[in-house]
């Protein structure tokens, strides 16, 4: 299971949720740019002033999650997918006895072939242990043995 195509396949898949994430936040500042447009339109006095500050602090946060993903995209992209395997480095798809894990960008979990990865920063706790280990290495972090089985 620890391919070079599975790494690839698992990349890809972190890769599209990104994307997917960012079109959605696009979408949504579609929708609410144009809420404001209506908003506008309207002379309700109290009501309308209301109603057009909640649509625009919306935006604004919306505005900051979509940032927020287009930046853990770059630095996803940053990652280098053939870098030397002996030993594990930022880009480096680990297993351990406790699953799978993609060292480079913390992003929210995905399965792939029905197994679960997590993409952890190499500023996390685990991710600094686990930074230059090799198979067969042991760490432990809150309470958990983790036995390095795996490095792609």
């Amino acid at each position: 299971m620890m391919t070079p195509s599975f790494k690839q396949k698992i990349y890809q898949s972190f890769l599209q949720n990104l994307n997917e994430k960012i079109d959605a936040f696009q979408h949504s500042l579609d929708e609410l740019r144009e809420s404001v447009l209506n908003e506008t339109k309207s002379t309700a006095g109290d009501k309308h002033e209301t109603a057009l500050a909640m649509l625009q602090m919306e935006q604004s946060r919306i505005a900051k999650h979509m940032q927020d993903a287009i930046s853990a995209r770059k630095s996803f992209m940053q990652i280098d997918l053939l870098q030397d395997n002996d030993v594990v480095n930022t880009g480096s798809l680990i297993k351990t006895n406790h699953g799978y894990f993609l060292l480079g960008v913390a992003l929210p979990k995905i399965v792939v072939d029905g197994q679960t990865i997590l993409a952890i920063s190499n500023i996390s706790p685990l991710g600094k242990m686990l930074h230059g280990k090799k198979v067969a290495d042991e760490i432990e972090i809150n309470q958990n043995k983790h036995c390095i089985e795996g490095i792609c």
